[in-house]
């Protein structure tokens, strides 16, 4: 009988930040606010230095270092790798790094490093404990972030850093606050648990808990509780399908304080190069999961033969709208090479490549509509289940 394989070693350091730290803060934090209790500044300051190491992790760590989705200013990428040293998740590095593999081998059990098919509690924190093999650190695939010397500098001094940012700044409010020991454990223990667990939700909740509007390939989900918790970083499953977007929240109405952000900081001139994933390829990741569904949904009755074609014929519509819009996208690629080329030439030619931008612009705009179009369709023929399935019963 073969025996099980050994448990990888226990990670001593690891163990003590994230199983003894949240056990001192249940132990600590009540305690001293039954006996001594919390001014009104004290809770404000921990709620500003929650946000200031949850948004340096999202907006910094995460969109902006591991994914590209716009370009910052040296002095918004020094202040992310301050507050983000805060947060105590390690180097920019290694988190890009992490974050990158966890995209390209998303719930591939030997490769994610915080892969869901391992299970709520390993995704959540069980990864960081011991030294498995996935947690190997290979910074080949992160050469750009090894340019930059914020990163690098973070990196080198990562320790002397965090322990500024999570020991030496609230002893120092403590001390302005008149209420060191409090402050320590308010703004610095229990912001610290806090920001911690919030941001693992995405690892691990994200990938159990809600919705898979625009792609079923893996197991990420929208979830718009997550995305309030987790400063916008809830709408997991329309990022793992467009992760280059600065965008995670892409309605006006979904909760996206870090999307907010670099939005702001672009008007002040920290930021630039926002990537934004045009819409028709959101409508159509929206429509190919919807008909996927609804074939699956129709396959099951033998009375949906009828929908079934209808289906078909609207999925043909679907497909041609699809072939002609990169069509469009080619022609706009070689019209803005054209453009380039005769950048010497005369302002009729730039007069005629104006209008023929318009034109292009508006056959977009037609096929987008089309689509919208055939999303309500395809809404209106699924409707119909309901009925189809009473008829066969």
């Amino acid at each position: 009988m073969s025996q099980a394989a050994p448990r990888p070693a226990l990670i001593p350091v690891n163990a003590v930040i994230f199983l003894g730290f949240p056990l001192a803060a249940l132990v600590l934090v009540p305690w001293w606010g039954i006996s001594h209790g919390f001014t009104a500044a004290q809770w404000a300051w921990a709620v500003v230095f929650l946000y200031l190491n949850g948004l340096a992790i999202t907006g910094g760590y995460h969109r902006l270092w591991s994914h590209k989705a716009y370009q910052a200013h040296w002095a918004l990428r020094l202040w992310f790798a301050l507050w983000g040293a805060g947060a105590l998740q390690n180097s920019i590095l290694v988190w890009a790094s992490d974050h990158r593999r966890h995209h390209r081998h998303v719930d591939d059990n030997d490769r994610d490093p915080y892969s869901a098919g391992r299970g709520l509690w390993f995704s959540h924190m069980g990864w960081m404990l011991r030294e498995y093999a996935t947690n190997t650190e290979d910074f080949s695939n992160v050469p750009d972030l090894l340019r930059d010397p914020i990163v690098t500098w973070q990196h080198r001094h990562y320790v002397a850093l965090t322990t500024v940012m999570n020991l030496g700044l609230p002893l120092l409010l403590g001390w302005l606050l008149g209420d060191i020991i409090g402050t320590v454990l308010l703004v610095g223990l229990a912001r610290l648990v806090l920001n911690h667990h919030v941001t693992f939700f995405i690892n691990s909740l994200a990938h159990f808990w809600g919705s898979r509007p625009y792609t079923e390939s893996n197991s990420a989900r929208d979830n718009g509780v997550l995305a309030f918790l987790t400063y916008g970083e809830g709408y997991h499953n329309f990022h793992h399908i467009f992760q280059s977007d600065y965008r995670n929240g892409i309605r006006w109405y979904q909760w996206d304080p870090t999307k907010w952000m670099i939005a702001l900081c672009a008007r002040l001139g920290l930021a630039r190069d926002l990537q934004r994933v045009p819409d028709f390829r959101i409508r159509r990741a929206l429509l190919d999961t919807q008909f996927e569904r609804a074939r699956r949904s129709l396959s099951r009755h033998r009375a949906g033969a009828p929908l079934l074609e209808k289906l078909e014929r609207e999925y043909q519509l679907f497909t041609n709208a699809v072939n002609q819009w990169k069509e469009l996208q080619g022609e706009r690629y070689e019209r803005h090479v054209h453009a380039l080329e005769d950048a010497i030439g005369e302002r009729r030619v730039a007069l005629q490549q104006k209008w023929e931008q318009a034109a292009l612009r508006t056959r977009l705009r037609e096929l987008e509509f089309s689509l919208k179009m055939q999303q309500k369709r395809l809404g209106l023929l699924m409707a119909q289940l309901p009925t189809l399935s009473a008829a066969s019963h």
